[in-house]
């Protein structure tokens, strides 16, 4: 059974470095043939991680918020419209087998703790000391660390051998 890896991030708000360690994750999972799983929305890291992996023949799902489909990404092959709004963030968590926080938001925020509270590791990807210093106090030892997506891979080549 392929591997579920959810690429949490901000959507408009997303940095240029977020973007980048996004697309890059993406493409490492697809060249894994791990499935890209991401809020499946047009902009920010959700389009990008979905991009990245898409460009590289990988396989993508969205949990989407609502139906309509003006604001899916192009990169989706499963789109699943929830009509739940940020409640979808649960079903992200639960459903991936590990989740990456590239940059952070209210939602992406939710994503990690949802996680944690879950028992799944969480890979936080260039975030600002003080979230790293709570995520990393609130999960322990689900909790990784790492400046950038080589970082972040090379953590999940250790977690997902």
């Amino acid at each position: 059974m392929k591997k579920i890896i959810g690429v949490m991030g901000p959507g408009k708000k997303a940095t240029d470095s977020d973007l980048k360690n996004a697309y890059e994750i993406g493409k490492f999972c697809a060249e894994q043939e791990w499935v890209v799983l991401t809020g499946g929305l047009k902009d920010g890291v959700m389009n990008e991680a979905l991009k990245g992996a898409k460009e590289n023949n990988g396989l993508t799902l969205g949990i989407l918020p609502g139906d309509d489909k003006q604001f899916f990404s192009e990169y989706l092959d499963l789109a699943i419209p929830t009509n739940m709004r940020g409640g979808r963030n649960y079903i992200n968590a639960l459903s991936s087998d590990l989740v990456l926080a590239c940059g952070m938001g209210a939602g992406t925020s939710s994503e990690i703790s949802l996680s944690i509270k879950s028992g799944k590791k969480v890979i936080l990807v260039g975030l600002f000391d003080e979230a790293n210093n709570f995520y990393r106090k609130l999960g322990n030892e689900l909790t990784y660390i790492a400046k950038d997506y080589t970082e972040a891979i090379d953590i999940l080549k250790k977690e997902l051998k």
